[in-house]
């Protein structure tokens, strides 16, 4: 097995292919939700390595990647007023929009900067109380929480030229969704620990017994991983379908109040478009109308209409379309080779969709650890 002296109990890690392997029966079908898990699936040839007795099909486990193309363009429309700046996480200045991508917008003179977290977009507008900071906020559950603290420390601090992009995500409701898609073809479902460790597992038991789908909650590593699988054979072999905890070392039962507390004091739940799988009910978050002037769409509303950026005779040409199945690769329809851009038109230094750009996208998973296998297409 591919670089088994890397995972932490390789001896662990042999026992536990043996008794998967053992204990199957038939072929059965696995979506990991998290990109973080994919890339650790195909880094260490667990998909391969089981690829007899299971398949693993990856669904939309990155937020970048979901992303819409409409508020990527908002922030680029915002990026071009001569007093906004626009601050991000570096996996998105990559990700196209409807014409371009936030890289290539800043190149036009966009205002845009990368930032590691919340807290430093508002550092940025302390330091410059004359200059319009918005924070492009995207990520899962997971990041929530520190945009909701960001912003609450800019409140007590009495910036008023903070204002944030909404483009949070949640998970569960687009579990939900796959599993209502009649095209679906998954049995049980990985779950994302690093979500589970906020929001908790409570809702994931009755997800499990409404669909009669077995949902294991897993970390990142190889042996999580490995361990979440066996779980979700076991109950599949016996007919069961419970949400179990396989990440007990950092997930518990009612994950993080402090977490949630938070984010519920500055976000309400709300129906979200996902790009390439259209719109999700209460599939993300909005803020609150009481927060409302710290809202970039309603403080901007204006600019959302008037596109400012340079067209015709600008140095950089909108990219030739191009075929791109992200939204397909995203619900698990199909696998990234199956795409006829992948590797072709679309390569992580010319990305066509989303999931070729961020560190947790599917086809960068597949182009990057050379996933060799015939196109495939989920029935």
């Amino acid at each position: 097995m591919k670089y088994l002296d890397e995972f932490r109990d390789p001896e662990l890690a042999r026992r536990l292919l043996r008794e998967i392997r053992e204990r199957t029966t038939k072929r059965w079908t696995l979506m990991e939700v998290c990109g973080g898990q994919t890339h650790s699936l195909l880094r260490h040839g667990i998909d391969a390595e089981l690829c007899e007795v299971v398949e693993l099909i990856h669904g939309p486990g990155c937020p970048v990647c979901v992303t819409p193309v409409e508020l990527i363009d908002q922030a680029q429309r915002l990026a071009m007023e001569p007093q906004v700046l626009v601050t991000t996480f570096a996996d998105m200045l990559r990700v196209p929009g409807s014409q371009r991508s936030l890289q290539e917008t800043r190149a036009l003179g966009g205002n845009i900067r990368a930032v590691y977290g919340p807290l430093d977009a508002v550092r940025l507008a302390r330091e410059d109380r004359l200059r319009e900071v918005v924070f492009f906020a995207v990520g899962f559950e997971t990041t929530a929480p520190a945009t909701a603290l960001a912003l609450r420390h800019a409140i007590d601090e009495g910036l008023r030229n903070f204002s944030i992009l909404a483009a949070h995500v949640r998970v569960l409701p687009v579990m939900e969704m796959l599993a209502r898609d009649t095209r679906c073809r998954v049995e049980a479902f990985l779950a994302a620990g690093h979500v589970c460790t906020i929001t908790g597992m409570e809702a994931y038991h009755q997800f499990a017994t409404d669909h009669h789908l077995p949902v294991a909650v897993t970390g990142f590593e190889p042996l999580d991983l490995l361990v979440g699988i066996q779980a979700c054979i076991d109950q599949l072999e016996q007919g069961m379908a419970r949400a179990v905890n396989c990440y007990p070392r950092s997930v518990e039962s009612a994950g993080n109040p402090h977490a949630q507390r938070m984010v519920e004091s500055v976000y309400e739940i709300a129906d979200m478009e996902w790009r390439g799988m259209g719109l999700v009910r209460q599939g993300g978050y909005r803020l609150r109308e009481s927060l409302r002037e710290y809202d970039a769409e309603h403080r901007f509303g204006a600019l959302a209409v008037t596109d400012r950026l340079p067209i015709v005779g600008s140095s950089i040409a909108p990219s030739p379309p191009a075929v791109c199945l992200s939204g397909d690769v995203l619900a698990g329809r199909i696998k990234p080779s199956a795409c006829p851009s992948f590797a072709r038109q679309c390569r992580p230094e010319h990305p066509v969709g989303a999931p070729m750009v961020s560190s947790e996208g599917a086809c960068a998973a597949y182009f990057r650890y050379a996933v060799a296998e015939e196109p495939w297409e989920g029935g």
